[in-house]
């Protein structure tokens, strides 16, 4: 029986181009890391470039091959600047990692606060989504991966304009999906659940609340990094072939309480 030969044939991303906005860190550097390691040459993007530097270090050290651009999503004006800096590459996968999260109090919620959240949060997958999944609707094959949130679906801890732009993001992977799927372009969420990132090392941090968000799911624990990679490999690959418009909670249970 031919194992590997099997799961080569479904997971394997050898050939394909992914950029992953957010590379730098957290959910977006984890990504990157797994496409890569499934075979993908990653185009990195982020605000910080030598960061970045260290993420394409530790791809290329075992042998594959990533590419920094570093751009601030937050204004249209990099948004367009990287697009033009990618104009011709084949870009086969994307990954919308890169977000902010500015959560006041919704009654001082400024209208700064909501643009800044909506620019970053929402119109850069917009905007990326238009700039490669024509050209991905051409090949024939593609995949849009964006990263919604619990607060796609429901409301705490001031939820503010980062609950709108997460809710916004599954209802813009739905319409992604609508536009492009019927050219093979799968377009897909990942939301995770409460997940050990440096944002969320503070709560970590604190025994109460660490066993409050745990308590909240099925599985009784609250996240790692490592839960992500998996998820995002199947809906990068041809294992997904029959997967589009679809939000899938990584999240222990979290989202069926």
């Amino acid at each position: 029986m031919d194992v590997a030969g099997f799961l080569i044939n479904l997971f394997a991303l050898t050939g394909r181009t992914a950029l992953v906005t957010g590379a730098s860190s957290g959910i977006g550097k984890t990504i990157a890391l797994a496409l890569a390691q499934a075979g993908a040459e990653v185009v990195l993007v982020a605000r910080r470039a030598e960061v970045l530097a260290e993420v394409a270090e530790e791809i290329s050290k075992p042998g594959g091959t990533a590419q920094v651009v570093p751009a601030d999503l937050s204004k249209r004006e990099s948004i367009r600047g990287l697009i033009a800096e990618l104009e011709g590459a084949a870009i086969d996968i994307l990954v919308n990692a890169a977000g902010i999260n500015l959560r006041p109090p919704m009654q001082n919620l400024t209208e700064s606060d909501y643009d800044a959240t909506m620019r970053l949060n929402l119109d850069a997958p917009f905007s990326l989504g238009q700039a490669f999944a024509p050209e991905m609707a051409k090949r024939g094959f593609g995949r849009i991966i964006n990263i919604a949130s619990q607060q796609s679906i429901r409301a705490f801890g001031n939820s503010g304009a980062y609950g709108v732009s997460k809710a916004a993001i599954v209802a813009l992977t739905r319409s992604q999906s609508e536009a492009w799927a019927e050219q093979g372009v799968c377009c897909n969420a990942i939301a995770p659940g409460f997940i050990r990132t440096p944002l969320s090392e503070p709560v970590f941090k604190d025994p109460e609340r660490r066993a409050a968000m745990a308590g909240r799911t099925h599985m009784g624990r609250n996240g790692e990094l490592a839960d992500i990679p998996g998820t995002a490999v199947f809906l990068a690959s041809r294992a997904s072939n029959f997967v589009t418009g679809q939000t899938i909670f990584v999240d222990g249970g979290m989202s069926a309480q």
